[in-house]
């Protein structure tokens, strides 16, 4: 809350985020500090040093959002929540270096863009997909096609975990493992590094 009343003295986080790179040492240290605590508050992380063409439209807001630095993004984004676009920086990698996003781009809720990719103008990509590759303009990325996988029997999704005993969550609470087959298999699980 307090960054964002100070980012308001700015006019707007992105004034704030222009700030970061001034050439004022004082200054620009003082704007880097207030947008790491924007960024902190909103459990972002928008790297001062990417660049915006123009200011991108979040219709969710900020939150939970990653762009690394040195991500060049162009006019009109549309970024949704929980998307990552982040640089590969590892020495051996083949596709080291940050993201190059066209204009009028539209990228989905958990989408990954990842790398030294170049993503065209007019593009959209969809919920959860992930891009490692160049994407031509004008063009739709999604992720996998559903695979569904129908089993003969009834699935255990119960939520298991060792608290002195195996336990199990159950409308709102934690009961005991009684049943000997749950009980077996759970022994293979070291309940010390399961805890």
């Amino acid at each position: 809350m307090l960054a964002r009343l100070l980012a308001k003295l700015y006019g707007s986080v992105w004034n704030l985020k222009r700030k970061c790179s001034s050439r004022n040492p004082f200054s620009s240290k003082i704007a880097k500090l207030i947008y790491g605590m924007y960024q902190y508050e909103n459990n972002s992380s928008v790297a001062w040093n990417s660049t915006f063409k123009s200011e991108p439209c979040f219709p969710h807001g900020m939150k939970s959002i990653f762009i690394s630095g040195e991500t060049q993004i162009g006019h009109n984004c549309v970024i949704f929540q929980q998307v990552t676009i982040g640089s590969v920086t590892l020495s051996d990698a083949k596709g080291r270096g940050a993201p190059i996003i066209g204009d009028n781009v539209y990228i989905g809720s958990g989408a990954k863009i990842i790398g030294s990719v170049v993503i065209g103008n007019n593009v959209r990509i969809g919920a959860n997909a992930v891009v490692y590759k160049d994407v031509p303009d004008n063009s739709v990325v999604v992720s996998n096609e559903q695979k569904t996988i129908t089993k003969d029997k009834k699935l255990d999704n119960r939520f298991y975990t060792f608290l002195g005993k195996w336990m199990y969550f159950d409308k709102g609470a934690f009961h005991e493992v009684t049943d000997t087959d749950v009980l077996r298999s759970l022994s293979i699980i070291d309940p010390i590094k399961h805890s």
